[in-house]
């Protein structure tokens, strides 16, 4: 029987995004960077339920699927605002169950950042939550439940959210590819079994069927001679993804929303952990009519086609390209002192075949084993509470460098809330082109700096986002004060 990863033809076209309220002018909403010297900008103001729906995965020839979701689609509706630009976004929650959303990798008051018990109260069933915050950063970014994680991602509470630079970048057009990766029936529906025991100590809850904006992808329609910005966003639980563009050469402008200098993949291949988020630009210069397809060859021996590029058999748009490559405008990142800063190791630890298995603090609903992992030998699971200790307390406004190691046998894409960092060295090499990130993707063994100003004062998560390994241990917290 064929492996349902090595997926060679692709069915449904992506399905289409239900569209959600976009309000007028409301109150100016705090941001995390001075607005003195200039007109306050008129807030845009979305609303967002979290609930249950069907959705289409795999066509809708097949049996729909049963999800949670964002306005009733897959993934939530692709929120656009503006660089300095005050936004409220109200979450009502028609779910059975508490939730809260959290608004991955924007800058933002602690207060806005959704952790249940530890920055916010739960949204119980039925009420709504006002998120306000002002992103100081253009880039790719997204949102998600931090809630009862494994289940409300896996079920489909994830969405875009897209800051725009003022001015525009000098491509002809801007998509964004969100992945995500489901563990299907055969009936289409989404399997039992969250939060095994045995997968949180390895890989997490990898799925059997990856869908590209809400669907199993039938590929984009492009024309040659175009010239596009593409993000991508991954949004599963625990697939990691390496992705190769047949017959074309990505660019890297960007990581994490956050610019970087341009430059090519090495060997081609885009390395995307779950959370991760990369934008390329891409010069099509293929033929008309023809298709190319874009593989993930991750996991070995379990290499799939993910969509194609499918080209338009009209002529081509221009006969030829300026190929330098354009930087994007930087971000008002401070820039952390490495002389000066304050080095702290973080140790991941546990997991199998990785030094046995960590013992944690307490118990875990739907979870019948304890703790898998840890960082520096301690162990906090589920999605957040009141009474998590901080790992570290960091002084404000301090310079601070995370000198992290992974001594387990697995792969972990290491997640801060509410920072973005500099990516200074992976095993003692410089990591090149200007990189920062929220994200960082560590290969077993890996030794990686990092560094950033603690400029932004709260308790502030960082934790694994393979999402098992998170609820199962690998989380902490940084007190900034």
């Amino acid at each position: 029987m064929e492996s349902r990863f090595a997926m060679s033809s692709l069915g449904s076209p992506i399905v289409d995004r239900r569209a959600f309220l976009l309000a007028g002018a409301g109150a100016a909403a705090a941001g995390l960077l001075p607005r003195s010297g200039r007109a306050e900008a008129p807030c845009a103001e979305y609303n967002l339920t979290a609930a249950s729906a069907q959705s289409p995965i795999l066509g809708a020839s097949r049996p729909w699927t049963e999800v949670w979701s964002y306005n009733g689609s897959i993934p939530g509706p692709e929120i656009r605002v503006r660089q300095g630009e005050p936004v409220r976004i109200n979450v009502r929650n028609g779910l059975s169950e508490e939730t809260t959303v959290h608004w991955h990798g924007i800058r933002l008051p602690n207060n806005m950042d959704g952790v249940p018990g530890l920055t916010q109260r739960p949204i119980a069933p039925g009420e709504t939550f006002t998120y306000k915050f002002t992103p100081p950063d253009a880039g790719t970014f997204w949102y998600h439940s931090h809630s009862n994680s494994l289940q409300q991602l896996g079920r489909g509470l994830t969405g875009p959210l897209i800051v725009e630079e003022a001015e525009r970048y000098p491509v002809d057009r801007d998509l964004v590819w969100m992945f995500a990766d489901w563990r299907l029936t055969t009936d289409a529906q989404i399997a039992s079994g969250f939060g095994n025991a045995m997968e949180a100590a390895m890989s997490g809850r990898v799925g059997n069927t990856v869908t590209v904006n809400g669907a199993i992808s039938s590929g984009e329609q492009v024309h040659a001679g175009e010239r596009i910005r593409l993000r991508l966003i991954n949004g599963a639980l625990a697939r990691i993804m390496a992705l190769r563009f047949e017959g074309h050469r990505p660019v890297i402008i960007a990581v994490d929303g956050q610019p970087c200098q341009p430059h090519q993949p090495p060997n081609g291949r885009l390395l995307l952990g779950p959370a991760m988020r990369i934008d390329i630009v891409l010069n099509l210069r293929g033929k008309p009519g023809h298709h190319y397809a874009v593989r993930d060859d991750f996991y070995e021996n379990l290499a799939y086609t993910v969509t194609h590029l499918n080209y338009s058999a009209n002529a081509a748009l221009r006969t030829a390209r300026d190929d330098n490559d354009v930087p994007l405008p930087g971000n008002p990142l401070p820039e952390p002192d490495l002389q000066g800063a304050e080095p702290h190791q973080i140790v991941l630890q546990g997991g199998m075949m990785g030094g046995g298995m960590m013992h944690g603090m307490g118990g875990m609903s739907g979870m019948a084993h304890d703790a898998s992992w840890s960082i520096n030998g301690h162990s906090m699971i589920g999605d957040g509470q009141a009474s998590m200790p901080s790992l570290l307390t960091l002084p404000r406004g301090r310079s601070i460098i995370l000198k992290m190691q992974n001594k387990t046998a697995w792969w972990h894409p290491m997640h801060l809330h509410g920072y973005s960092f500099k990516l200074l060295r992976r095993n003692g090499t410089p990591v090149p082109h200007r990189q920062w990130g929220d994200t960082v993707l560590m290969a077993p063994k890996d030794n990686v700096d990092v560094a950033f100003v603690a400029d932004n004062p709260g308790k502030w998560m960082l934790h694994c986002h393979i999402t098992d390994h998170q609820v199962s241990g690998m989380m902490s917290v940084l007190d900034v004060r």
